[in-house]
């Protein structure tokens, strides 16, 4: 077997779980009850935790933003990695308060979907962003996100809900930093599987947030 042939089998035995990953995105039926609990409100701090770790990852459009936010956080450089996430994390933790605070978001999944395209589409146009720029973008968001977030919990005592934000910020930071931490070691071995994953994971997720926005704006 030639050398290149070899770079070849290693490149695409190494992009398999993030064609996987994608593959699982486009076909899990889309879903509006992205609630771990099954639908009952959390009752106490564990069920709470639990609740806010799960939603995030249950919810297909919300994981989609997940992974095209990791994507995009893979682009910033040195302290920028870890900061800039937070902005997103704690715009969520903003639009579950304004949700459990009675205020009106017109829309709200069918924004995030939104999101889901339009981070997907910067994904895809191999966008550099600026931290404050992408720290914007996570800001917004967020909100939208978040207030999506607020609905699994509305009616519920203050420390399940103390728990359920700390959950979800703890996921959220996790999955989208060590997302972009892995991505990095991929980009490292092989520029080709960096830019197979991103157009796979971008055309993935783009499908996601338009299967979702159309179903939210029906």
């Amino acid at each position: 077997m030639s050398i290149q042939s070899m770079k070849s089998s290693r490149a695409a035995y190494a992009s398999r779980p993030f064609l996987a990953a994608s593959g699982l995105l486009l076909a899990a039926a889309p879903a509006f009850a992205h609630h771990p609990m099954g639908g009952m409100t959390p009752e106490t701090f564990g069920q709470g935790f639990l609740s806010g770790l799960g939603h995030p990852v249950i919810g297909l459009d919300h994981l989609a933003f997940l992974i095209i936010a990791a994507m995009l956080t893979f682009t910033l450089k040195g302290a920028a990695r870890f900061t800039v996430p937070m902005a997103f994390i704690a715009a969520t933790v903003a639009g579950t308060l304004l949700h459990l605070g009675a205020a009106n978001i017109p829309l709200a999944e069918a924004l995030v979907a939104a999101t889901v395209v339009v981070g997907a589409v910067l994904v895809l146009a191999r966008s550099s962003l600026q931290a404050l720029v992408m720290a914007a973008v996570f800001a917004v968001s967020g909100i939208f996100h978040g207030y999506a977030y607020g609905e699994a919990v509305v009616g519920a005592e203050t420390t399940p809900i103390l728990a359920y934000l700390l959950g979800f910020a703890a996921i959220q930071y996790g999955l989208i930093v060590g997302g972009a931490l892995a991505f990095d070691k991929v980009a490292a071995r092989s520029e080709r599987v960096r830019t197979m994953t991103q157009r796979v994971g971008g055309f993935a997720a783009l499908a996601v947030g338009g299967i979702f926005l159309a179903l939210g704006i029906a």
